[in-house]
């Protein structure tokens, strides 16, 4: 009997595992005690995240969440508002982290594919009044998640930072896809950043590692995260052979992700031609690695389309009732996108039969 085939897993970016090369470098990382100070891989890392996105300092931290809620931390205080889309990662996604750690509260502005522009910032600012919150932080994602992977571009971000600027506001930028946002748009990190006070970035999700995320900003601003840091639990120890990791990623994974992009494209053109199911994007049009499509209700609903393909070794998440998203990446290569297109062909016709 013929081996099963491997799983072909698109529900995140973050389900990689580790290639030979990266565990060699992570192996092979010499190691400290990070919350000692004197982790010499910890400390390689954040000098060259930095130096990247042309900021001061940088802090290594387990996640893409306390990446941004450290920054959210320092910036705001209790009675003090965010202004964020309404699609934000830290409002679906980080357990209501901005109230219960910073006591925060966030005012959502709309726009179409999680992008909104400089006026949409200038109308959120509260006056100031003693009835109101104080407008202290305005947050921007790129790639924007629930937007389908939106990118920014340029121009239009300048506009929004600058606006934000103007009404004295911290721009921090979650950035946890910046890397793919990036290499979509053709701009670099550093061109991207210098319009922020701080950015976070992920090493987990598009660039292939097992944990990590960095915040980065003026070394003031990171000497105080690096304290809410230990408070939050995010202290590590020989943290170096994630760090390691991550190095190796930043030199050997970024361009490559140009790959993912092709192959969500492929996905999404292969998706478009199944009767019933609707990508958000037109194929060629797909900014990133995300592909997210809608479910005619006579199929069933998202949820019952993802059991269908899960029997067939296809894993997809079903975000909303009637919306499924697919993510490329690393472990994922042409033939796995084929299946996983043969899988979703299969599981609308048999869904259509029902």
């Amino acid at each position: 009997m013929a081996a099963p085939l491997p799983e072909v897993d698109l529900r995140s970016d973050t389900v990689t595992r580790p290639t030979a090369a990266m565990w060699e470098a992570m192996r092979a990382a010499p190691l400290g005690d990070d919350v000692l100070g004197d982790e010499p891989t910890v400390a390689a890392l954040e000098s060259k995240v930095a130096a990247m996105l042309g900021k001061e300092a940088a802090v290594f931290v387990p996640s893409g969440t306390m990446a941004n809620q450290l920054a959210i931390r320092v910036a705001c205080g209790p009675g003090d508002e965010i202004v964020a889309h309404e699609e934000s990662h830290i409002i679906h996604y980080e357990t209501g982290a901005p109230a219960a750690l910073s006591g925060a509260m966030v005012r959502t502005v709309r726009g179409a594919r999680g992008l909104f522009d400089a006026g949409d910032v200038a109308a959120a600012v509260r006056t100031r009044n003693i009835h109101h919150p104080v407008s202290r932080m305005l947050v921007v994602e790129n790639t924007q998640n629930r937007g389908g992977g939106a990118t920014w571009a340029m121009d239009r971000w300048e506009r929004v930072a600058s606006a934000g600027r103007a009404h004295g506001l911290h721009v921090h930028v979650d950035g946890a896809r910046l890397w793919n946002a990036c290499v979509a748009a053709g701009y670099s990190p550093r061109d991207f950043a210098r319009h922020a006070d701080t950015v976070s970035v992920c090493f987990s999700k598009g660039l292939g590692c097992p944990v990590g995320s960095a915040l980065v900003g003026p070394a003031a601003f990171l000497e105080r995260a690096r304290r809410f840091r230990k408070m939050f639990g995010g202290g590590m120890r020989q943290s170096g052979l994630l760090a390691a990791a991550a190095i190796f990623a930043l030199d050997h994974h970024v361009a490559r992700l140009a790959d993912d992009h092709r192959h969500a494209r492929t996905l999404a053109s292969g998706i478009a031609a199944i009767a019933g199911l609707s990508p958000d994007f037109a194929p060629d049009e797909t900014p990133s690695n995300m592909v997210f499509f809608s479910v005619d209700p006579a199929l069933g609903t998202a949820q019952a389309l993802c059991g269908r393909l899960a029997a067939h070794g296809v894993r997809m998440i079903a975000l909303d009732p009637q919306r499924v998203r697919a993510v490329t990446h690393l472990d994922v290569d042409v033939p796995g996108v084929a299946r996983a297109l043969e899988a979703l062909r299969t599981a609308a016709a048999a869904a259509r039969a029902a």
